[in-house]
C-alpha cells in the first residue's frame, strides 16, 4: 500500500499540485486582529496584506497543538496507511515538536522537520511524491528526505522592508537607509533559519535579475526535476523577468509559478520573490 504525504499549509504548494498528488494539508492557525483564522481556508495573503498596509498589525501564527497532531494522524492512519509529514523549520515554529510528540502516540507516523518554509518545505514534498512513485516505502523516503532537506535552496528577495521591520527582523535606521539607498535584501534559509545573504541596490526589477544570474552562478549542480518561483502578488513584470532567466540560465524539466501564503508574505510583504530548488 502507498503512504499518505501530509503537510502543515506553510508549505505553500498550490491547490492544483496538491490535488495531482494527493496531498493531505493542515490548515494552521493565523491570528489576525485578535481573530483566529485557518490558513488559506478563511483568510489568504492578499487580505493580511490589505490589513497590514491599512494600519494593522503582522498576523502570527499558533503552532498546531499535540491533541490536534494526534487527531490528525489516527485520521491519516485510520485505515492502516503509513504517513509521512512535514513541518516548517523547528528554528521558526514548535510545530515539529509537537508534531514529533504526537507521532509517538501514533503508529505508522514519520514526521520531518523541514528545516526549511514556504516552497522549499514543498520541494521536499514533491521529491517524497517522486520517491513514492518510484515504489520507495515510507521508511525509505523518509530517509532519503532527512538526506536532502538542506540542499533545498531557499531564498527570496524581499522587495519593502517595512514589513520586516514590523516583525522585528530590522531596525528603523536599516528601514530609512534601505528606502533611502533603494536596498533589497536576498534573504536565504541557512541550517533552518533566515539570514541575510546579499543586499540589492537599484529598483526592484534590476534586483531580480542580479538575483537570479547570482543563483546560476553559484548553483551549478542541481536537481533539474522542478524548479519553484514563489512570490508575494508581485508584479507580473517581476515573475516574467525571472522566469524569462531561469529558463535561459537553468535547465529545468518543470518551471512552477506559485504564490507565498501568509507565514512568509506577511513577514515580508508584496512583491518578494524567490527561485528555489534543490542542489545537488
Amino acid at each position: 500500500m502507498k503512504f499518505r504525504i501530509s503537510s502543515d499549509s506553510t508549505c505553500d504548494l498550490s491547490q492544483e499540485l496538491i490535488d495531482a498528488n494527493d496531498i493531505y494539508i493542515n490548515a494552521i492557525t493565523i491570528i489576525l486582529g485578535g481573530k483566529a483564522y485557518k490558513d488559506n481556508v478563511d483568510i489568504n495573503i492578499t487580505q493580511v496584506l490589505e490589513y497590514v498596509d491599512n494600519g494593522g498589525d503582522l498576523p502570527k501564527t499558533s503552532a498546531v497543538s499535540v491533541e490536534e497532531y494526534v487527531e490528525l494522524f489516527k485520521k491519516l492512519t485510520e485505515d492502516g496507511s503509513e504517513v509521512i509529514h512535514f513541518t516548517i523549520s523547528s528554528k521558526d515554529s514548535s510545530c515539529y515538536e509537537h508534531a514529533a510528540e504526537a507521532a509517538k502516540a501514533v503508529k505508522g507516523v514519520y514526521v520531518v522537520d523541514s528545516l526549511q518554509l514556504s516552497s522549499g518545505q514543498g520541494l521536499l514534498i514533491m521529491k517524497a511524491c517522486d520517491y513514492r512513485e518510484e515504489g520507495m516505502s515510507a521508511k525509505e523516503t523518509f530517509d532519503k528526505i532527512l538526506e536532502i532537506r538542506l540542499k533545498a535552496r531557499t531564498s527570496f528577495v524581499v522587495d519593502r522592508l517595512d514589513y520586516l521591520h514590523k516583525g522585528g527582523r530590522c531596525s528603523l535606521a536599516q528601514l530609512l537607509g534601505a528606502k533611502m539607498l533603494k536596498l533589497h535584501p536576498h534573504i536565504s534559509m541557512v541550517d533552518g533559519a533566515l539570514t541575510v545573504k546579499k543586499k540589492y541596490m537599484g529598483n526592484m526589477l534590476r534586483s531580480i535579475k542580479q538575483y537570479v544570474n547570482d543563483l546560476a552562478e553559484t548553483y551549478t549542480s542541481y536537481d533539474k526535476t522542478r524548479v519553484f518561483i514563489t512570490h508575494c502578488n508581485a508584479d507580473q513584470e517581476l515573475v516574467d523577468a525571472a522566469r524569462a532567466l531561469v529558463e535561459e540560465l537553468f535547465e529545468f524539466d518543470t518551471i512552477i509559478e506559485t504564490h507565498a501564503g501568509t507565514t512568509v508574505g506577511s513577514h515580508c510583504g508584496k512583491n518578494t520573490l524567490g527561485v528555489l530548488f534543490i542542489e545537488e
